[in-house]
């Protein structure tokens, strides 16, 4: 018997959610699923480059919904009550596409053909009942009342299929990721298996004392606050004294240090412009409050990495878009991770914006590890209220 917990990985893309829950030693990934090749490349290679070992029960590159069919289903079951016979717990994680959600997306909701593979997740956790789930997406999905209602249509799915519930709106900077990025987290455990695990259950499906806190760093409001250097004009190459009262170690200069992102492997990796440097020498230092060209300002965090849809951030002193190893940097990755050279600079950019901030995620796991093993309070004190405390 493993002394780690199993987990099955869906959505899986680089591969940014699966090592937050491995690097704190407590979880072990035994599946992937990931239908986009490219991305499941980038997974295999980096992995591979860091020295983990392969899933047990192998990468399926392949859309999700074939799991729901006859055949596929009941070799995921199987290996499911393999996994379960050899781990003390079972989980699946995963962030399904969110386009259909995302304020800045196509905005389709659950009919959109990556808003109806939300659905299909949720479908399968009902299905094969995992022990414990952790479902990822955009604040959309959870503050736009009409995508709201879906949300709480498959909470509803869920708790009919046994599994007691919590959530939280999160923020990427609160667990030490260098980024201002929100997105809804929805956990559940099975009830037989708190029940196993000694906790009361009062019959109510909704957990409120699951401490969302516990591995957070920061307070993403309190740091809102703080008097961060507003935008100057950009100076190529130039250098710049840090500002005093702010947490140095959120600034995307901090992360580029750290990361040593001139000498990473996938440096030589961004988009050059097409029509020249004119547009990239007149934004300034820290003007990232517009859709697309966001420059970054060195001494405070990025918004949110999303380089698909025309979405461009730029590099805060250098005349160009940032790199590969920058936007992985950003993702708070370890210096470590690197994408496969042969992976196109699209899916390279696509992949890391996609991903959930490592950070962020190792997080989550050592929340998710604390609830279940290292809570003090067995009562879970349940109630019909909201879940989130915001």
């Amino acid at each position: 018997m493993s002394d780690k917990i199993g987990i099955f990985s869906f959505f899986s893309g680089a591969g940014f959610l699966d090592l937050g829950f491995e690097r704190t030693g407590l979880f072990e990934t035994l599946f992937m699923n990931e239908y986009h090749k490219p991305f499941a490349d980038i997974y295999i290679g980096s992995r591979k480059k860091l020295g983990v070992k392969e899933p047990r029960f192998g990468y399926q590159v392949a859309d999700i919904t074939e799991n729901l069919t006859n055949l596929n289903s009941i070799w995921l079951e199987e290996n499911l009550l393999e996994a379960k016979r050899d781990y003390p717990l079972v989980g699946f994680i995963g962030g399904p596409p969110c386009p259909d959600f995302s304020v800045g997306g196509k905005n389709k909701g659950k009919h959109g053909e990556n808003g109806k593979l939300s659905g299909t997740y949720i479908e399968l956790i009902s299905r094969l009942k995992p022990d414990f789930f952790l479902f990822e997406n955009v604040k959309g999905l959870y503050r736009t009342a009409k995508h709201r209602e879906f949300f709480e249509s498959l909470k509803i799915k869920l708790i009919n299929s046994g599994y007691y519930l919590t959530e939280k709106l999160i923020n990427a900077i609160e667990f030490g990721a260098p980024q201002d990025r929100d997105r809804i987290i929805l956990v559940g455990f099975q009830r037989n298996v708190l029940g196993d695990l000694g906790f009361k259950l009062n019959g109510s499906p909704l957990i409120q004392n699951f401490n969302w806190e516990k591995n957070a760093r920061y307070n993403s409001k309190e740091l809102a606050g703080l008097n961060w250097p507003k935008a100057e004009p950009f100076k190529e190459n130039s250098s710049k004294l840090p500002p005093d009262n702010i947490p140095l170690e959120l600034t995307v200069e901090h992360w580029f240090d750290r990361n040593d992102v001139l000498n990473h492997a996938n440096a030589i990796h961004f988009f050059t412009p097409r029509a020249g440097l004119s547009k990239f020498l007149i934004i300034d230092e820290g003007d990232d409050l517009k859709k697309s060209y966001k420059r970054l300002h060195r001494w405070r965090y990025s918004p949110t990495a999303a380089y698909g849809n025309n979405e461009v951030h730029l590099h805060p002193y250098k005349a160009r878009r940032i790199s590969a190893s920058e936007a992985l940097a950003i993702q708070s990755l370890p210096k470590e991770f690197e994408i496969p050279q042969k992976i196109s600079l699209t899916d390279m950019f696509k992949s890391i914006g996609n991903g959930v901030p490592y950070l962020a995620a190792k997080g989550l796991a050592e929340n998710i590890f604390d609830f279940i093993y290292n809570n003090p309070i067995k009562d879970l004190k349940l109630s019909y209220g909201k879940t989130d405390s915001r």
